[in-house]
């Protein structure tokens, strides 16, 4: 996944907004205890940070 789809997939749910606050504030233990910028930064796919951020924030399905 590339980084422009997560960023639109993440704004299309959280909101254009709050998509960037959500990701720079809420800390998830399922990405090792990292907000979802850190887990980027850190090397983590897009697509595995999404995957966390659907299944920690009930993303319905159609949206996945």
């Amino acid at each position: 996944m590339r980084l422009t789809v997560f960023w639109q997939r993440m704004a299309d749910h959280f909101g254009e907004g709050y998509a960037d606050t959500f990701a720079r504030d809420h800390v998830m233990s399922e990405l090792g205890g990292r907000t979802v910028h850190e887990a980027l930064d850190a090397g983590w796919e897009a697509k595995d940070v999404w995957r966390v951020v659907c299944t920690t924030m009930d993303v319905p399905d159609e949206r996945r």
